[in-house]
């Protein structure tokens, strides 16, 4: 099989791309290990920053989006003692959208079959081949079968533990990390939101997080120990958990309900650099994470998506290789800033184990200062947005 471009991975990431690249009449594929179902079982971000909404309306895929997502014009910051609004749309002039990574991934496989976009699941053991080339390929095992497709480009979109990001030798990449010792625990419920806007809590018994995917379905989170089992945690002691940690104020419009899913998520930077290694680009978690504080692993990926796509249609549309020569460099850029942002609000928002008093008065006066500048907000409203790309 023949295709212009080969994407491995059919989450949001691999799927934008693929939409990007068809609309403008380049031969795409799209590879993907799990199935549709399982796929769609992952419970992932919720907040869609301008540049992801944009793409969706540039493919006509906005239609779902616009009826069920919710604009949000701001959030807030409290530690238990005050509630710090940072008013997105008075202080940037711009909102996010509160949309589930599961129902954009869903709009998007809806439209595969209109827009022809061939997507291969339950594809195993993929293996990139010859990526320092102008004729790289990949092989992969279908329903007992052996398949190979040669192509001119290679996006890897496969997440962090994909085969993509190791098929780029040792010695030409490098990596850079932080693990943090705690993870998220999440609570999903079909109840209202405690609040119209996100709420992210510092308190004494750590972090919590409340935030929503509709009116009607509500997303908690709160810190815990990396060595934390999911069984230690029934659904009521977790509502009890976020009513001290978020504050009486939002306590008293907390509505509880079964939980219908829960897990603990673990937390980490990473950034692997290049993003390009000759014809392969990396796109989204196979190139970085960052910790969920600041709502832009999805964004990101969006953003990479969106210089990968510019890059591919100039190289095969005009003949212009530059786009494909600057990518690394170009999304780089960007996902340093957003490592920066999240990494900030982490370390402002959490209790570190290996914290003590002086710490703390930095968190308190950090906070302090938060709270009577505007200009802190702007900033801190800026990158929560979005920065431009």
């Amino acid at each position: 099989m023949k295709k212009q471009v080969c994407i491995i991975g059919a989450g949001p990431a691999g799927l934008l791309l693929g939409h990007l690249l068809k609309a403008e009449g380049i031969d795409c594929l799209v590879l993907e290990r799990q199935t549709p179902d399982y796929v769609l079982g992952r419970i992932r971000a919720g907040v869609l920053e301008t540049i992801t909404v944009d793409l969706m309306e540039r493919l006509g895929l906005d239609e779902r989006m616009k009826s069920e997502g919710l604009w949000h014009s701001g959030f807030n910051l409290t530690d238990g003692n005050r509630l710090i609004n940072i008013d997105m749309a008075d202080l940037v002039g711009s909102r996010v959208m509160v949309y589930g990574q599961t129902e954009l991934t869903r709009d998007l496989m809806d439209a595969c079959e209109n827009r022809d976009l061939e997507v291969v699941y339950e594809a195993q053991d993929v293996a990139l081949h010859d990526v320092e080339s102008d004729a790289p390929h990949v092989t992969y095992e279908k329903d007992g079968q052996s398949h190979r497709v040669d192509c001119r480009f290679i996006v890897g979109c496969d997440g962090f533990h994909g085969p993509s990001r190791k098929a780029i030798p040792a010695a030409v990449g490098q990596e850079f990390e932080r693990v943090y010792p705690f993870g998220w625990l999440g609570i999903l419920a079909d109840v209202p939101p405690c609040n119209h806007e996100l709420i992210y809590a510092n308190h004494e018994h750590g972090f919590a997080l409340a935030s929503m995917r509709s009116e009607t379905r509500s997303r908690y989170y709160i810190d815990v120990p990396l060595t934390e089992a999911i069984e230690n945690w029934p659904d009521e002691r977790i509502w009890d958990e976020l009513a001290i940690r978020l504050g009486p104020d939002a306590a008293a419009h907390i509505t509880r309900g079964p939980s219908i899913e829960k897990s603990i998520a673990p937390l980490r930077s990473f950034v692997f650099a290049p993003m390009r290694h000759g014809s392969l680009f990396l796109c989204g978690d196979s190139a970085h994470i960052v910790p969920p504080t600041g709502a832009k692993g999805l964004n990101l990926a969006a953003s990479d998506v969106h210089y990968a796509a510019l890059a591919l249609t100039g190289f095969f549309l005009r003949a212009d290789n530059d786009g494909v020569a600057a990518y690394s460099d170009t999304a780089l850029a960007r996902v340093w800033k957003s490592e920066r942002f999240s990494w900030s609000l982490t370390k402002l928002m959490h209790r570190f184990p290996e914290d003590g008093p002086f710490e703390r008065a930095m968190q308190v006066a950090e906070l302090d200062y938060i709270a009577a500048s505007r200009a802190a907000q702007t900033s801190i409203a800026e990158n929560y947005v979005g920065l431009a790309v």
